[in-house]
């Protein structure tokens, strides 16, 4: 299987951004209020599968894991749409989680 990660997760809203350009405006620091708002909204979709369908269901039956996955997806999509609205790059992402992982680890 391929390594997947958020250079090539930005590239392709890189891409769809593009060529939707006129109808959805472009990605911008204020387009990013609004974006932030979308992916808000698509994580409460996951949990209404989660509260609706179950765990045992997302873990247990296709269907239903495929839509809790492609719920995530989206919320991924619009996640990845706002590092582009803030020009926030996959290495500023790496340092950061990278730090954010070490103070987590000696935390508690």
């Amino acid at each position: 299987m391929s390594k997947f990660g958020f250079e090539e997760m930005q590239k392709i809203q890189e891409e769809l951004q593009a060529r939707y350009l006129e109808l959805w405006g472009g990605l911008s620091p204020r387009k990013g209020r609004d974006t932030l708002l979308w992916t808000m909204i698509e994580a409460g979709e996951m949990a209404d599968i989660i509260k609706k369908e179950g765990d045992e269901a997302i873990m247990e039956d296709a269907e239903t894991r495929r839509h809790f996955i492609e719920e995530f997806c989206d919320t991924m999509m619009y996640l990845n749409d706002l590092l582009l609205c803030y020009s926030i790059t996959p290495e500023d992402v790496e340092k950061i989680y990278l730090e954010k992982h070490k103070r987590n680890m000696n935390r508690w």
